[in-house]
């Protein structure tokens, strides 16, 4: 929560962070805290308490929440793969291309297919009667322990064509950065998407084990880690995959964090 509230604040704050990629970024960060707002509190909650109960409505409210926030950060960052393309491939047209306009069309974007998609799933895994107790093996409600078949059906769409989106825009920056001649310009290109390229592997690795499995490879053992893993785990890896990778992130969060020390000296 600290990491990615601090990488959020710097770059709506910092001057110097005015460009597309942390416009995005920050709005990752704010995906990742409210990945974790959705699905940490609750699991303390079970962990203390013995009594492991769970009200219709709260399932239904946190699967939404889930399913929406990680529909939204699949889109965005198959945007954010677009936009190391445009900047790379094409420097030229890079600020109109990606204006400030554009890139808060494709966060809202990313949003509104995020909570429709939300929808669909619950009413999907819910229109049904439940007949069985109902245990679930899990942190959370997870769509997969109620309905296999339609979270496959649509993790087809909602995980493949973003990742489509991501494997073309990398596949021609890649065959940019091959065809020049300095080497270190390779470098530093490359640099500029690692972290990226990073927290993609980290979250459609998890996501596509968890929802693209064949029926009889899930139980609560297997399901349980991928689960931890791209809820808790991968929304607290990015921040720091992000600022030890980018020189200008850790510039903003020296700064931010000085500028903090300097006024509580002052006020003391």
């Amino acid at each position: 929560m600290a990491m990615n509230g601090l990488i959020i604040f710097i770059t709506w704050t910092d001057p110097r962070l005015n460009s597309p990629m942390y416009f995005f970024l920050g709005h990752l960060s704010f995906l990742d805290v409210c990945f974790i707002t959705t699905t940490i509190p609750q699991m303390l909650v079970h962990l203390v308490i013995k009594n492991h109960t769970l009200t219709f409505a709260s399932c239904l409210t946190q699967m939404y929440l889930v399913f929406g926030v990680g529909v939204a950060e699949c889109i965005l960052l198959a945007f954010m793969a677009y936009d190391r393309y445009v900047a790379i491939c094409h420097p030229l047209t890079y600020a109109q291309v990606m204006s400030r306009q554009i890139c808060v069309r494709l966060v809202s974007t990313a949003w509104f297919f995020g909570l429709i998609n939300g929808i669909l799933l619950d009413y999907m895994t819910f229109r049904g009667p439940f007949c069985r107790d109902n245990h679930i093996e899990n942190f959370f409600c997870e769509a997969p322990i109620f309905s296999l078949r339609v979270i496959f059906a649509d993790a087809i769409v909602v995980l493949l064509s973003p990742m489509a989106l991501i494997v073309i825009s990398y596949a021609r920056i890649l065959a940019s950065i091959l065809g020049r001649n300095s080497s270190s310009g390779r470098g530093k290109t490359f640099s500029t998407c690692a972290s990226h390229l990073t927290v993609v592997i980290f979250f459609y690795t998890s996501a596509m084990f968890s929802y693209m499995n064949p029926r009889s490879t899930h139980g609560p053992d297997k399901d349980k880690p991928f689960s931890l893993l791209y809820t808790i785990i991968t929304p607290m890896c990015n921040p720091i995959i992000y600022s030890f990778r980018n020189k200008e992130m850790k510039g903003a969060m020296a700064r931010a964090l000085g500028r903090s020390s300097l006024s509580q000296t002052e006020s003391v």
